[in-house]
């Protein structure tokens, strides 16, 4: 699936986050979103999975744009994996990820076979089955993560938007997600605060400071220490290992 936004612009209280910002990414393209602290990553996504409506601009997925279809028809082409996932209830860790599956259910429509069935793939493929009675509070934040990204999975989308989606995750834990969304064969947004796991996996990169694009490119063309002295006022230097992989270094 291909989701675009153009000329998207929200504010806050006279404060513009977002001034007039087109991304694109072609079918199944691992995109990230780059950029410091309050630059407008997180606030560009929310607009894509329509937490937020902008003031002005268009997000489109396939060519439809996003607010002529329902939630519910949004939410079959795009799953979410956001930062903060709070529930004011105990769900089980096996009932956080059957809300997955709500897009594709009737009103009152009850969970069938089929449905657990993807619930338990989905916890296998993140390695959290045996959490699946758990209540999902009481996990660690990395595991946590982990479920949401079951979610998403069992939601069985051709999207997937992802807010930083490796925090609070271990090394180990970084690799296993970023190798899985790969894989998936989807349609990828992330945004990514780790600027050697953007290099490592996204196809494309946008670069967002003070809510203005700044660059995008394939990694290579957007990872330089130039560009990373201008968005993140820190020295670097580009270093390519035995396997040919590019890898950053902060000086």
């Amino acid at each position: 699936m291909k989701i675009t936004t153009e000329d998207i612009r929200v504010a806050f209280h006279a404060r513009e986050i977002l001034k007039g910002v087109s991304i694109e990414s072609e079918n199944k393209e691992l995109v990230g979103i780059i950029g410091p602290n309050g630059s407008g990553k997180s606030t560009l996504l929310k607009c894509i999975y329509r937490i937020l409506k902008p003031d002005a601009g268009s997000v489109y997925l396939d060519g439809e744009e996003l607010h002529s279809m329902s939630v519910k028809d949004s939410a079959r082409k795009m799953a979410v994996v956001a930062q903060h996932n709070y529930y004011n209830f105990d769900f089980t860790v096996r009932e956080v990820v059957l809300m997955g599956r709500a897009p594709h259910k009737k009103t009152l429509e009850r969970d069938n076979a089929r449905d657990y069935q993807i619930v338990e793939e989905s916890l296998k493929t993140v390695q959290m089955e045996q959490f699946a009675e758990r209540t999902f509070s009481t996990l660690s934040g990395g595991e946590q993560q982990r479920v949401i990204l079951a979610r998403a999975l069992a939601q069985q989308t051709p999207a997937l938007i992802l807010d930083e989606p490796t925090n609070h995750l271990d090394i180990t834990h970084q690799i296993m997600l970023m190798e899985l969304v790969k894989k998936l064969n989807v349609t990828v947004i992330s945004a990514i605060h780790d600027l050697n796991i953007a290099a490592a996996y996204c196809d494309k990169i946008y670069v967002l400071k003070e809510g203005n694009l700044e660059g995008y490119g394939t990694p290579q063309e957007v990872l330089t220490p130039e560009l990373i002295r201008r968005i993140y006022r820190v020295e670097s230097e580009i270093v390519y290992d035995s396997h040919g992989k590019m890898h950053i270094l902060f000086l």
